[in-house]
């Protein structure tokens, strides 16, 4: 089941059919090269970051001791697997590839996720919320460093962006432990880690 889920999401297989690409009905505009290639590596950042998630999720749901958690866990994950989906389509539009790193970033994730499920599902939705967090901050930062004219990408990261907020708010209102500012910390330079590489490799 586990091996069977960092396959399919690393290899960009779905059990079922993502729901429509937000920027389906965005037309595309010119870029220069450069451009085109400073969008893709955005991109790709997020792509990975989708990825990610996914793992975190997966790992918390094998490990979360509350059905109701579990069940959580799973929906969310399914959720993302949409964002997966979008990014890998533009990624695909502006020529480029995902990153050749994301199944040690599938595993490290996943430990991470079910490491939290085993400490307890409080903390568990924390990383969630603070993970969220985290990336939708990312989405804000590229949302203003994509090129002017990529209205295609900042389609798809505006609807990953307040659905990642709505998972964040759903960790909290579910009783999300507030964690500590060195895990905090340490997540923080873990993402920082994650993007300066991925947007190269």
């Amino acid at each position: 089941m586990v091996a069977d889920s960092a396959l399919k999401t690393t290899k960009g297989i779905y059990d079922t059919a993502p729901r429509p690409n937000p920027a389906s009905e965005v037309s595309e505009q010119e870029m220069t090269a450069d451009e085109q290639a400073h969008a893709a590596n955005l991109m790709r950042i997020n792509h990975t970051g989708e990825v990610c998630a996914q793992a975190l999720y997966q790992g918390q749901a094998l490990t979360a001791k509350l059905p109701e958690i579990r069940q959580e866990m799973e929906e969310a994950a399914q959720e993302e697997i949409d964002h997966l989906a979008w990014c890998s389509q533009r990624l695909s539009e502006l020529n480029s590839h995902e990153s050749y790193l994301n199944p040690f970033w599938y595993a490290s994730s996943f430990t991470i996720g079910a490491v939290a499920g085993l400490v307890g599902d409080k903390w568990s939705l924390g990383f969630v919320a603070e993970t969220e967090n985290q990336v939708c901050k990312h989405l804000e930062d590229h949302l203003e460093k994509l090129p002017e004219q990529d209205h295609k990408s900042k389609a798809i990261l505006s609807q990953m962006h307040t659905e990642e907020l709505k998972h964040a708010t759903t960790a909290i209102e579910n009783g999300a432990a507030e964690l500590p500012k060195p895990i905090k910390a340490g997540m923080k330079v873990m993402s920082k880690v994650m993007t300066s590489t991925v947007y190269y490799i």
